[in-house]
């Protein structure tokens, strides 16, 4: 995250408006101090991020050697001690 002073980003505005179309956040301070964060409208989303995630997490769940998923058994679990 780039930090800019407030009046450069008063004089920079254009620049920084592109920057955060990119997906870039800007932090913007006053006497060194943060007061605010100029952020994307718009979440920006990596898909190849994402699918490397999912590898991930599938990978650990493989080394685990969870076994399937028992629906039974959790709903079990979810009633107990209930009326």
């Amino acid at each position: 995250m780039n930090a800019v002073g407030a009046f450069e980003a008063k004089n920079h505005l254009g620049q920084l408006l592109d920057a955060a179309e990119r997906g870039e956040e800007t932090l913007i301070t006053r006497h060194g101090k943060p007061v605010a964060r100029l952020v994307p409208a718009e979440p920006r989303i990596d898909r190849g991020e994402t699918r490397a995630a999912l590898a991930r997490i599938g990978d650990r769940a493989e080394r685990a050697k969870l076994g399937a998923f028992d629906w039974e058994e959790w709903k079990a679990y979810r009633d107990e001690g209930r009326p």
